[in-house]
């Protein structure tokens, strides 16, 4: 009996120790699995690496430093993706994939093809570095930090940092406020930023130099007809009178425009006043110079408004959240919510689309924010929406990315379009949804912009969106013929149909008069070799529905009555644009709005 309870001891402390061991070797390979999966055991040859992928506008480079059991830094060294567009992703994806030692990060949405290409480029250069690819692929389950509550105060709460946000900030802080704006995305500029640029308003001193008649009552005309006077009569006056006004205010902040107006796409006049810098990015500079030079207006990155908090039916401040953070903006006078419109929310989109046949499947020239944040938290206080079913699209997409990027006109009288057959199919002067139209009945929705060396007189020529014509035919985004019948060649449409709807365009153009499609907007014959052609496609560009406000900025509830404390500027309102925006007007309605919520905030009892 003795020696088998010997026996039986034995055999349990044997036991015991091969469940300590198979614990022991349990907790290892658990460990094991979760330094796999944040990157820890996926040992680099220390030094730095370049990697290479293909993104929308050519090869992106990085160049990634690691040393033997980390990712070091992530630099992004070469890319021609747009500016703007795809802004988020270059600044967002090396800084996800360092904190988070992994390649398992999310793309950011509207830039999703760069996401890819800058993720594929860290994976190639890893690779050199004898990274574990598969390891790094995996998912991390990091620790989920609570974050902190931080508060703060300001006179005037501006969400929203493009256009509209900063003309108000500024203003606001102008008459006397100080100033706290909230921007969810990582940098400053909305959509404002990656626009063509075009201003319009009245300018005798630039158009009568260049023969040009115009008037505030023209463009009052143009802007509610051109709406299909859905467009509220007060707010439509307040804009036009107030954009000239508003161009000589961002003159006196030191923004520069060229000397001569044109007429942008759909603007139906020359009154386009054009920023001497590339794209929007001369507004955006101009505001911030602004804020770096004066105390009292703080901006807040990163900071995502959720709700508009309320004290009885005033709007008295903001909850916000940033990464972890939980954030409460109080606003002693008012918040104006400049938050931009719908466009990259397709979802949103289609829920009020009433005009079009499919608007879940096309790109959109928004940046990733312009996700109807505003819109919704004014539903949540009962703000009254108006004109929620105009939804503009342009016929000027990027075949890609939907972006206006890669678009080779410099300005209206100067090209034609044409179809995969090589012929013209409307008159390239119209309103934006004629176009637009017209161009979703033909072939693929696919249409080719033709120009000639009236537009681009050398290859370093650059089109309004900061491209050389060089630039554009070297990604394959533009192509050249030194004759009209090898452009034909190089777009595959029919070189007899091409050369009559040029020939056809020249007749017109000398004759001065409307050509077969009620055309009357020319300049020089396309008769100047090289030509040019470019691809384009049908694009969400603008949400003309929103937030119902009056002539002062206020934000109108459903009942008719102005929510005290709450005012919009921008896309993110209705009523000012009716069924159709023209051309160039966007940027000068967000400015004179801006202006006019701003002054409104500050002065607000």
């Amino acid at each position: 009996m003795k020696q088998k309870k010997i026996i039986a001891i034995i055999l349990c402390l044997v036991l015991a120790f091969m469940i300590i061991g198979c614990q022991s070797n349990q907790q290892e390979t658990t460990q094991q699995e979760v330094n796999n999966n944040t990157g820890e055991e996926s040992f680099f040859t220390p030094g730095t690496y370049v990697g290479t992928a293909s993104a929308h506008n050519g090869d992106l480079e990085v160049e990634v430093t690691v040393d033997e059991n980390a990712i070091i830094s992530i630099e992004i060294i070469k890319h021609n993706e747009s500016e703007g567009i795809a802004d988020p992703a270059i600044e967002r994806i090396p800084t996800n994939v360092v904190n988070s030692q992994s390649l398992a990060v999310d793309s950011i949405s509207g830039a999703t093809v760069t996401s890819d290409a800058i993720i594929s480029a860290i994976t190639h250069a890893l690779e050199q570095a004898g990274g574990d690819i598969d390891a790094l692929k995996q998912k991390s389950d990091s620790a989920i930090n609570e974050g902190e509550t931080i508060e703060y105060t300001a006179d005037v709460v501006v969400i929203g940092g493009g256009g509209a946000g900063l003309s108000a900030a500024v203003t606001a802080h102008e008459n006397g406020a100080n100033v706290i704006v909230l921007e969810k995305m990582p940098r400053l500029g909305g959509n404002t930023i990656l626009s063509g640029g075009a201003f319009n308003a009245v300018n005798p001193e630039r158009q009568e130099r260049q023969g040009i008649e115009d008037s505030t009552e023209k463009h009052y005309t143009q802007t509610y007809e051109g709406g299909d006077e859905a467009g509220n009569p007060e707010l439509v006056r307040t804009f036009v009178e107030g954009a000239p006004t508003a161009l000589q205010w961002l003159e006196s902040l030191g923004m520069e425009f060229n000397d001569d107006v044109f007429t942008v796409l759909g603007g139906m006049w020359p009154r386009a006043n054009k920023p001497s810098t590339p794209l929007g990015t001369g507004f955006i500079d101009t505001y911030v110079n602004y804020i770096e030079a004066n105390d009292g207006i703080e901006v807040l990155l990163d900071t995502e408004a959720v709700e508009l908090i309320m004290d009885g039916d005033r709007v008295v401040g903001v909850n916000a959240k940033s990464f972890d953070d939980t954030v409460i903006v109080n606003a002693n006078n008012g918040v104006i919510v400049a938050t931009g419109g719908f466009g990259a929310n397709p979802e949103m989109r289609e829920e009020y689309n009433e005009v079009w046949a499919d608007l879940l499947s096309l790109k959109t020239t928004n940046h990733p924010g312009a996700t109807g944040d505003g819109i919704v938290m004014g539903i949540d206080v009962n703000a009254s929406l108006v004109g929620m079913e105009h939804i503009q699209l342009l016929p000027m997409g990027d075949p890609i990315s939907g972006s206006l990027s890669g678009n080779i006109e410099q300005g209206v009288e100067n090209r034609i379009f044409v179809n995969k057959a090589g012929n013209r199919f409307v008159d390239e002067g119209a309103r934006r949804d004629v176009m637009t139209q017209a161009l979703i009945e033909q072939e693929d929705a696919f249409m080719w912009v033709i120009v000639d060396s009236h537009s681009y007189p050398t290859e370093d020529t650059k089109n309004n969106f900061n491209e050389s014509i060089a630039e554009l035919m070297e990604q394959d985004r533009a192509y050249k013929g030194d004759t009209l019948e090898a452009l034909a060649e190089q777009i595959g449409v029919n070189s007899d149909n091409l050369i009559k709807a040029v020939e056809a365009f020249n007749d017109s153009v000398e004759a001065g008069n409307a050509d077969a499609f009620g055309r009357t907007l020319f300049d020089e014959k396309l008769d100047s070799p090289p030509y040019y052609a470019g691809a384009r496609v049908p694009t969400v560009h603008h949400t003309m529905g929103g937030l119902e406000i009056n002539t002062k900025g206020q934000v109108v509830d459903t009942n008719g009555n102005v929510i005290p404390g709450l005012y919009a500027a921008g896309e993110v309102t209705g009523g000012i644009h009716g069924t159709n925006r023209l051309g160039g007007n966007a940027l000068a309605e967000i400015t004179v709005f801006g202006r006019i919520a701003g002054e409104s905030a500050a002065n607000a009892q």
